[in-house]
């Protein structure tokens, strides 16, 4: 159940309040004393009306994980949250590791069924172990798939997994990486992480699939990704992350139309919201991306919200 918050609250509860909400109005060029601005109440409201369902978001191993998470989702009126644990950057991604890391997911889904969606991660560097790890995983209820950087997207290591997933009707969320993919990379990043070119070889070979590129607010070259895999249908992006230009979700709109668009926050929960109400968009385009195109495509599996 949504939990709505008066104003005091609100603003008294956090900084991120103002820096969020408040910066990505300011981004599109309205100022404070603009006849136009959402004085506070009216902007909780706004805020408040929409279903959302967070189809980019984590929990983390310390105490107070997922609590944290509920914490915000409930502020902002996030119903659902679709959480994963990815493993280390730059680690082995040996199968302890992600087991570890789904056993935090299946404890947080099973305190919380009614707030979280879980999602595993693997390494198809390791395909028995994998494969056995998706199924525990599915049997405790989880929906799609999540993958970081261990292993290109394009990699014929992931094959067997992606046709799985075409059968279970479920979509797998690939991180895409930070920094300029063209240009420069992160130096942070490793060579196996995933850029739009390795969205674009997996759409192709398998056209069935569905594939979630991951936060375009995310420090990543949110132009050229946008661009790349335009011409793909399967390919959807998610608006996550902390680094929102002012017309990512604009762009992402004239590119790729408003139902390959989910919102998310990658647990930059205001910046998240925030960015969705100051784009330029239609009610309809709101609630589609809010919240209906990502229960669609759990609708495919039988899996969607209420």
């Amino acid at each position: 159940m949504r939990n709505r918050i008066n104003r005091r609250e609100f603003f008294s509860d956090t900084a991120k309040s103002v820096s969020g909400l408040y910066l990505g109005i300011n981004l599109t060029g309205f100022s404070m004393q603009e006849e136009y601005m959402f004085a506070p109440n009216d902007l909780m409201k706004e805020v408040m009306k929409y279903r959302k369902i967070d189809a980019h978001a984590h929990v983390f191993f310390t105490d107070d994980s997922p609590e944290t998470q509920i914490s915000f989702a409930d502020r902002l009126g996030i119903e659902k949250l679709v959480i994963s644990r990815p493993m280390a950057p730059g680690s082995e991604g040996l199968p302890e590791e992600f087991i570890n890391c789904n056993d935090l997911i299946i404890k947080s889904v099973s305190r919380y069924p009614d707030r979280f969606i879980g999602q595993p991660t693997i390494n198809p560097a390791f395909p028995k172990e994998s494969m056995e790890e998706l199924k525990r995983c599915l049997d405790h209820g989880m929906v799609g798939l999540k993958l970081y950087n261990h292993v290109k997207l394009s990699d014929p290591l992931f094959y067997p997994f992606i046709e799985k997933f075409i059968d279970l009707k479920m979509i797998i969320l690939m991180h895409m990486g930070i920094g300029k993919s063209r240009v420069e990379y992160d130096p942070r990043e490793p060579a196996n992480v995933s850029t739009p070119e390795d969205f674009v070889i997996a759409a192709e070979r398998y056209p069935e699939a569905m594939f979630q590129l991951a936060h375009l607010g995310g420090g990543g070259d949110w132009l050229d990704a946008c661009k790349a895999v335009r011409p793909y249908p399967n390919i959807y992006v998610d608006v996550s992350g902390s680094n929102n230009e002012a017309d990512i979700i604009s762009f992402a709109m004239e590119q790729l139309g408003e139902d390959r668009i989910f919102f998310g926050c990658d647990n930059s929960f205001y910046q998240g919201v925030g960015h969705m109400l100051a784009a330029d968009l239609t009610e309809v385009q709101r609630e589609k991306i809010f919240f209906r195109n990502y229960n669609d495509i759990l609708r495919k599996a039988g899996r969607h919200v209420d």
